[in-house]
């Protein structure tokens, strides 16, 4: 019986980028600490270009596997000196493979030196990009968006860096959150839409840019402003300086960040993800009332949610679920008997506190529909009187284009079911999603500032055909 990789049951970030450049400060240790904390962004490779500042040869490590398994020994980065780096973790998007050539930070030498991306998005004519490229003889060795932006920069006649991206990025569509360094400095570019998120934060010596805010803590930044959706900032030795490179639409950042995304002590958009999701779980309880004796939440991201449920319904808050925090990305293929028994070796309930109860189970989305019924099963091999099925978000219908890997409509379960014959698909006793409006006023931002696509359809930008 061979290993085999887990197929992704939720849908998955593609990428957490870091880097930054601070005097006196270890910064390939401290971007060591940074992949850290943004690890749930990317679980397949991890990797770390450091640089002195004065444009000489760079240091880069990068491989398959987690930011422990990359760097098993962290101090040993405190040996390296450098005033600059870039970091990147990694979950592979679509097309491009999971591949250790794949992995990042990319370094390429060119005319002007060498240069490192790291990038997380989706760039939506990127195949048109690479074409054209392709055609004027460049040779990829990648499948990535941070190669093609690479290439692109290449070939402006620009040495200055800055110069050359702000020629290249108004070329780019889609969703990028870039960090590149040329060795000399370190710069972080957002699309004018800000799908994916990208902050700023301030360190002793220096700046640092992030994906999340929880890095910042994790490195003992203090953070600043958030990247604004078209901008270019720039940080070197005399400090941090901020560029347009690209007018600024309506500003469509992804909303299953709050929802499953990001980690609960980062803040978006000035709102904090865990006080949100606790915000959605009360909605959820007023929208959706239930009969139940106990309130659970699926581990880890619905929690929040099910704690504002309880509080709300003024159920208790129970750990009925428990996850095995060890399995690691790989595990032996369970029997059929197993499967069919319902026997899983992430999460198992607890039956001394679920048997004979009414129990309320909150999820933050459904996908495919299998991770449900085998949620209800094991509550109910447990002895669970009724399961009342309860999701903080509305029906996933559609793929997103921007750097989600959400599976294929005609994977979806709510793209071909209606609320009905999901209930009936997943065993549950009762089942409700919160409504698109109570989803928008739960973060607290404007409608028109989030991008709903994967739920409503109305995507601000389509890909070429």
């Amino acid at each position: 019986m061979r290993d085999e990789i887990i197929a992704p049951v939720k849908p998955r970030d593609a990428c957490g980028v870091c880097g930054g450049f601070a005097t006196g400060q270890d910064m390939a240790f401290l971007t060591c600490f940074a992949l850290y904390a943004l690890q749930h962004r990317g679980q397949e490779s991890a990797g770390i270009a450091a640089g002195t500042g004065g444009g000489k040869k760079m240091w880069v490590k990068r491989g398959m596997g987690l930011v422990s398994e990359v760097f098993p020994d962290s101090a040993e980065l405190k040996k390296i000196k450098c005033n600059l780096a870039i970091g990147h973790v990694r979950y592979s998007y679509g097309s491009e493979g999971r591949s250790p050539e794949n992995t990042q930070p990319l370094r390429l030498r060119y005319r002007h030196g060498e240069l490192a991306t790291a990038h997380n998005g989706h760039l939506l004519n990127s195949r048109s990009l690479r074409l054209e490229l392709e055609e004027g003889g460049a040779i990829f060795q990648t499948d990535t968006d941070s190669e093609l932006l690479a290439h692109l920069v290449a070939r402006q006649g620009s040495i200055n860096l800055e110069e050359a991206l702000a020629a290249v990025v108004p070329r780019l569509k889609g969703a990028y959150a870039f960090v590149v360094t040329d060795g000399r400095k370190v710069i972080g570019m957002r699309d004018g839409y800000g799908f994916r998120p990208l902050s700023l934060g301030k360190l002793d010596g220096g700046y640092f840019l992030s994906s999340e805010t929880c890095a910042f803590d994790t490195i003992g930044a203090e953070f600043v402003r958030d990247v604004l959706p078209g901008e270019m900032v720039v940080l070197d030795e005399q400090g941090v300086r901020s560029l347009r490179v690209t007018g600024a639409e309506q500003e469509s950042l992804c909303i299953f960040e709050y929802i499953y995304f990001a980690r609960p002590d980062s803040n978006l958009q000035g709102k904090n993800v865990h006080l949100v999701r606790r915000e959605l779980g009360r909605r959820l309880a007023r929208e959706h009332p239930v009969k139940a004796d106990i309130v659970s939440g699926v581990p880890d991201s619905s929690i929040a949610a099910a704690s504002g449920f309880a509080e709300e319904a003024r159920l208790p808050y129970e750990m009925s679920l428990v996850k095995n925090r060890y399995i690691g990305r790989t595990f032996i293929k369970p029997t059929q008997q197993m499967r069919e028994e319902g026997v899983d070796l992430k999460l198992n309930a607890v039956q001394k506190i679920v048997e004979g109860k009414r129990v309320v189970l909150v999820d933050d989305s459904i996908v495919r529909g299998t991770t449900s019924l085998k949620l209800i099963r094991i509550m109910r091999r447990a002895g669970a009187k009724e399961v009342h099925l309860r999701i903080s978000s509305p029906p996933v219908s559609g793929s997103c284009h921007y750097g989600i890997d959400i599976p294929n409509p005609v994977d979806l379960i709510a793209n071909k079911h209606d609320l009905e014959e999901i209930r009936k698909m997943t065993c549950a006793d009762s089942l409700g999603y919160l409504s698109m409006a109570e989803t928008v006023a739960a973060v607290g931002l404007p409608s028109g500032n989030l991008c709903q696509a994967c739920f409503t359809g109305d995507y601000p930008l389509r890909p070429e055909e």
